[in-house]
């Protein structure tokens, strides 16, 4: 295990960091808290201290992991219309893309190494991805945004660095994954898709089109 640039974490961080010993890992230890639906951004060291997250959050803690495993930290931004965007880590294995995700929704979470592309792996999440109309809402996702970037920021640890990490994110160049005219043709979602992913969904947390 590679330590990171800065080697800031606690004792008591470490321990738990040292617990997460692959992707899998990282991701089984995001699906253990609890959704947060308060709308404040956590640096990583804040999520191991409440113990709880949204995408921005546990996307930030799961970055923090992988750099220790010797990924390069990069978050990746789905963005949605009437929805909220969605902030995931993706890593590469074998030239092969994956993601790791906190997410309100069982099919916005992590996914295997298995993506031959970003816009791949995106568009593993499009069938998934709906808002409380049941309405696919996914539209693009971002050029990956490099959190070696935020050094100064120094954003393992600081609240502080997170608003400027959403700026960059949402100011990254997005590539649009489907057209105005399969936007048309989109099926609305069938009850048996919504029961199964929004088992464990904490409504009050979700985004509310108007």
């Amino acid at each position: 295990m590679r330590p990171s640039k800065s080697d800031v974490w606690t004792a008591a961080e470490r321990t738990v960091l040292a617990g997460l010993r692959s992707p899998r890992h990282i991701q089984a230890f995001l699906d253990t808290l609890p959704y947060s639906a308060e709308p404040i951004y956590r640096s990583p060291r804040s999520v191991l201290r409440d113990r709880k997250a949204h995408c921005f959050d546990g996307a930030m803690l799961a970055a923090a992991g992988l750099e220790r495993l010797g990924f390069p930290p990069l978050l990746l931004d789905l963005r949605a219309v009437r929805d909220d965007d969605h902030v995931l880590a993706v890593f590469r294995v074998d030239g092969c893309w994956g993601a790791l995700g906190k997410s309100n929704f069982v099919g916005l979470r992590g996914r295997d190494p298995v993506y031959r592309s970003l816009r791949e792996l995106a568009m593993s999440y499009f069938e998934a991805y709906f808002n409380l109309e049941r309405v696919r809402s996914l539209r693009s996702v971002s050029k990956p945004v490099k959190l070696s970037a935020f050094e100064a920021h120094r954003w393992r640890t600081e609240d502080g660095a997170m608003d400027a990490i959403a700026d960059a994110l949402d100011a990254a160049p997005h590539e649009a994954l489907v057209t105005p005219a399969q936007v048309r043709r989109l099926w609305p979602v069938d009850e048996r898709t919504w029961a199964g992913h929004t088992v464990g969904t904490d409504f009050a947390g979700a985004f509310k089109p108007r």
